[in-house]
C-alpha cells in the first residue's frame, strides 16, 4: 500500500448536515479515502442521494432532527464507536441588526450553536468518542474575523462556536480527543440557489477575494479530512481559515 498520512482507512466518521453542501462533500470525500461513514440529515431524499455517492461499504444513514433532544438521543443511540465527528449542520438567516428579536435568535442559535454542542457532549457521555478521536466543527470567517452586512446573528452564533472549540480542546486534551474548527469564507453551495442573491451579485462579491473566486465544497472537505486524520495529530483548538485570503484584507 502506498504511503498516505491522510488516509481514513479503518476510521468511522459521523457527518451531520450530510444531505447537501459542505457536509455532503465531506462525506463523499471521506469515503474515497477509506472511511466508514455515518451520515445524518433531516431531508430523507437528499440524504439518500448522498448515501448513493459514497464509495466503499459499511456506511450508515440516519434521519434525525437535531433541533430536539429526542433527535439527538436517537442519533447517538444509532452511532457505533467513532473515530471522527464532523458537525456541519447550520443555517443562515440574513437580518439587519435593528430587526433582531428573541424569536429570530431562537430560530438560529438552537441550530448553529446549541445542537452541535449538545450532540457533541451526548457522544462523549455515551463514550462514542474514544481516545484518539478527532472532532471538527464548521464555523465561519464571520465568527472569527467579523461579520458582513445583516449577518450579526449568524456571526454571533459562529463566533460562540469557535470560542467553545478552543476551551473544549483544552478540556479533552488529557483524554487524547482533538477538537478543531474550520472557518470557511463564501462557498458555492446549494444555499444560494433560490436565494435573493443574484449570480451577478455573487460574481461581484467574488472579486473581493484575492483568488478572485469563491470556494468549492470539496476544498473545505479536504481541510476537514486533514483535521480528521493522523496527519494533524498535533493540531487541536484551532480555527482553520479556508477563505481564499479574504480575511487578510479585513
Amino acid at each position: 500500500m502506498a504511503y498516505n498520512p491522510y488516509t481514513l482507512e479503518n476510521k468511522t466518521i459521523l457527518v451531520t448536515g450530510a444531505s447537501s453542501g459542505i457536509g455532503k462533500a465531506t462525506a463523499v470525500e471521506c469515503s474515497r479515502l477509506g472511511a466508514k461513514l455515518v451520515i445524518t440529515g433531516r431531508n430523507e431524499a437528499r440524504l439518500e442521494e448522498t448515501f448513493r455517492q459514497l464509495e466503499g461499504s459499511g456506511h450508515t444513514k440516519i434521519i434525525a432532527d437535531l433541533s430536539s433532544d429526542e433527535g439527538i438521543a436517537a442519533l447517538v443511540e444509532g452511532c457505533p464507536e467513532l473515530n471522527g465527528f464532523v458537525n456541519n449542520a447550520g443555517i443562515s438567516r440574513p437580518l439587519p441588526v435593528q430587526f433582531v428579536t428573541r424569536e429570530k435568535m431562537n430560530e438560529l442559535f438552537p441550530v448553529n450553536l446549541e445542537a452541535p454542542i449538545l450532540l457533541f457532549t451526548s457522544l462523549l457521555k455515551k463514550k462514542k468518542l474514544p481516545k484518539g478521536s478527532s472532532v471538527v466543527f464548521t464555523s465561519s470567517i464571520n465568527g472569527v474575523t467579523g461579520g458582513g452586512l445583516s449577518e450579526s446573528l449568524y456571526s454571533a452564533s459562529k463566533g460562540a462556536l469557535s470560542g467553545f472549540v478552543k476551551s473544549a480542546a483544552l478540556d479533552l486534551a488529557p483524554k487524547g480527543i482533538r477538537v478543531n474548527c474550520i472557518c470557511p469564507g463564501m462557498i458555492e453551495t446549494e444555499l444560494f440557489s433560490g436565494s435573493p442573491i443574484t449570480k451577478e451579485q455573487l460574481a461581484e462579491n467574488a472579486k473581493n477575494y484575492p483568488l478572485k473566486r469563491h470556494g468549492k465544497p470539496e476544498e473545505v472537505a479536504w481541510a476537514i479530512i486533514f483535521l480528521l486524520g493522523d496527519a494533524s495529530s498535533f493540531v487541536t483548538g484551532s480555527n482553520l481559515l479556508i477563505d481564499g485570503g479574504i480575511s487578510d484584507k479585513i
